[in-house]
């Protein structure tokens, strides 16, 4: 699909919702709906020296911009391609002596492209940037102090610039970029690295089960000319098949939440009261709530009162002996918890997915691998119950227990699991992305490994045995 091309969506007036995305042809899913290069976007203050500023991957040596010392960028290629991006904020940097926070940056780059552009720049855009909704009158007490504070700092790097704002205004830009900045993950989909803005895509609305998912696609720089460069981008792709007319939707917050905290982060960070129907009926709460059963008997509601107080505590012990890298302890205190959950709570407790996920993730670390494989096929045959089919999150989890199950020696489980995350990030990332691509290598390789394994265990088991020796398996990680 043609960058920009926004045939297949047109803008309506969703009620309540106010302005609003349908589709004006039926739709197949994984089919792309559009396509959109960023207004403007800021890698994250944390990752300015570890991730490109024009494509936005991961990577090991940078070359930094030799005149503000703060951009990097991939090579000369990725530099050029992003200094029309970039050249008034090096020389603000450069003037002021250092960089400011990300927020800043972000409306400093909106605001030189206003001034460049104008707030539309492309026949395709349906709506100018400063139209967007910014929720300035709704913002709770404390992030009217923060407001006041950036808009404070951003007066002073914008003093570099030649025309003068009011305080209202850069007011409106802050909360524009609060209501519907997108965060820009790296090029493997694990991390979250930036933040942009993309007007299409703030017209196309929440649902706590949408219809569509958003992906970054950080273009190809391959290309010796940056002139040939394909742009950094989202896609927003069909999960399901969408008929002509419906509204478009996707989900601003992650589905595993019980409906009240998920209505409860949205209206906090986005100002609306969710009334979608897995709110309003509260659909698959009582899974993400669910005590074990067995044989028609369940435990107690003191039982299951006490042990999921025992676990909310537990996790919160978990997530700080994480934070500070005690990692042996984080094993030990989600066994404790996994024990006391075991016959009490369901699968599908939220709970316990949580423990079960930081489990497999830190026994992955710890080369446990046996013990986490066990864990990841737990937690995600639980998610499978919870999330939507085509779920980018489900997805990646399913990719990661598929690695964990190779890595244990268990090729039948991880090829059938890796089988299964290429189907679905195939719709929700396409078959061009890289996290996809990655997982065509690796289900061609653990295929080639199968039929290795069918024909003779002992052989396979051998082979492996030599290779953990020449490489270890925690280094694919």
């Amino acid at each position: 699909m043609t960058v920009g091309n926004m045939e297949s969506a047109a803008l309506f007036n969703a009620g309540k919702k106010g302005r609003g995305l349908r589709a004006t042809k039926e739709l197949s899913a994984g089919e792309v709906v559009f396509a959109e290069p960023s207004f403007s976007a800021v890698v994250f203050d944390s990752f300015t020296s570890q991730v490109c500023h024009s494509c936005f991957r991961h990577q090991a040596k940078l070359h930094r911009c030799a005149q503000c010392k703060f951009a990097h960028y991939c090579d000369r290629t990725c530099q050029t391609a992003c200094w029309d991006e970039h050249k008034q904020e090096c020389g603000a940097i450069k003037k002021i002596g250092k960089a400011p926070s990300e927020n800043i940056r972000l409306a400093a780059r909106v605001l030189w492209r206003i001034h460049k552009d104008t707030g539309i720049v492309s026949d395709s855009q349906l709506i100018s940037v400063d139209q967007l909704e910014d929720h300035v009158a709704d913002l709770p007490e404390e992030d009217l102090k923060q407001l006041k504070t950036d808009v404070h700092n951003f007066l002073e790097y914008w003093s570099y610039g030649r025309k003068q704002h009011s305080v209202d205004y850069i007011s409106h830009i802050f909360g524009i970029i609060k209501c519907n900045g997108f965060t820009l993950s790296d090029q493997r989909g694990l991390q979250a690295v930036g933040v942009g803005l993309f007007p299409n895509l703030c017209l196309v609305n929440h649902d706590c089960w949408p219809n569509c998912t958003v992906i970054l696609n950080h273009g190809n720089q391959s290309a010796l000319s940056s002139a040939l460069h394909s742009q950094r981008r989202i896609e927003l792709r069909a999960l399901e098949k969408i008929p002509e007319g419906a509204e478009l939707t996707v989900s601003y917050v992650d589905f595993l939440n019980l409906s009240t905290d998920r209505q409860k982060k949205l209206k906090e960070h986005f100002h609306f009261d969710c009334t979608c129907e897995h709110c309003s009926q509260h659909i698959k709460d009582d899974l993400m709530m669910a005590a074990t059963e067995s044989e028609g008997n369940k435990s107690s509601a003191d039982k299951v009162k006490e042990v999921t107080s025992f676990s909310k505590g537990c996790l919160e012990k978990i997530e700080s002996s994480r934070i500070q890298g005690e990692y042996h302890e984080v094993v030990k205190l989600c066994r404790e918890c996994l024990a006391k959950q075991e016959n009490v709570l369901a699968d599908t407790h939220l709970y316990k997915l949580r423990v079960l996920s930081v489990a497999s993730e830190v026994l992955s670390y710890l080369q446990s691998f046996s013990e986490a494989a066990d864990c990841a096929r737990r937690m995600v045959e639980g998610y499978m119950k919870l999330y939507h089919p085509n779920n980018a999150l489900l997805g990646m989890a399913i990719m990661r227990a598929g690695v964990t199950h190779w890595h244990a020696g268990e090729i039948e489980m991880a090829h059938g699991m890796i089988c299964k995350a290429y189907g679905i990030l195939m719709v929700t990332h396409g078959p061009n992305h890289a996290i996809t691509r990655d997982l065509e290598s690796m289900r061609t390789q653990t295929e080639t490994e199968l039929k290795m394994f069918k024909q003779n265990e002992d052989v396979y088991h051998t082979m492996r045995d030599a290779a953990l020796k020449n490489q270890p398996m925690a280094s694919k990680q």
